[in-house]
């Protein structure tokens, strides 16, 4: 499938049918995420893969108990940093000068923008988590393009969500869940309905 076919084939999935996503089409996703873009190359989030059963109903209780959490074959969460440090901007110069192959110093200009982003007042997860959208606009077109469905979700209690899994103590705040696996047609009664969305002429504005 090319894109607009595989974006015309994805729904979200409201009931699963518990099969397992082969490892290299995980892999496929998850690979795609962390080359997903973000702003400065930063990636202020982390993705937990949840697959354990236990885990995840418990989970699924501060999720409103819906189906696809304990249905999926694994679970995506979502978690942008709740702050962006000096130190963390320092590992991302870092990690450029080794891949690049180039002196951190050479990158002082660069880090002084990133910094920046460290030292902007207020509440740095709210700019983290439009950046974890990001990822997960990536995550969702290439699930499609592995034909597996996602189904992403913001119905959940966070504060539950981040107690659950310790999330505070790593710096981390959930953000949206992912669930990937495939589509019960048979329980789904969204399964074969026809895409709604808004024509291009009302969506799209051609200035010319």
């Amino acid at each position: 499938m090319n894109v607009i076919e595989a974006l015309n084939w994805r729904y979200a999935a409201k009931q699963m049918n518990g099969n397992k996503v082969p490892q290299d089409k995980l892999d496929n996703i998850l690979e795609a995420i962390r080359l997903s873009a973000s702003s400065i190359g930063l990636q202020p989030y982390t993705i937990l893969n949840i697959e354990n059963p236990e885990l995840r109903e418990k989970l699924q209780v501060a999720a409103n108990n819906q189906p696809q959490i304990t249905q999926s074959s694994n679970l995506l969460v979502f978690a942008a940093w709740t702050e962006v440090t000096e130190e963390k901007v320092d590992k991302y110069m870092s990690d450029i000068a080794v891949t690049r192959g180039i002196k951190v110093n050479d990158l002082a200009g660069f880090k002084q923008m990133a910094m920046g982003v460290a030292n902007m007042p207020g509440d740095h997860s709210v700019w983290t988590a439009k950046q974890a959208y990001i990822a997960l606009g990536t995550a969702l077109i290439a699930a499609a393009e592995q034909e597996v469905d996602a189904t992403p979700m913001e119905g959940f209690n966070g504060e539950m969500i981040d107690e659950i899994l310790g999330l505070k103590a790593q710096g981390l705040k959930s953000v949206v869940l992912l669930p990937l696996g495939y589509r019960d047609e048979e329980k789904d009664m969204l399964s074969k309905a026809k895409k709604v969305r808004r024509s291009r002429k009302e969506l799209v504005l051609d200035l010319v």
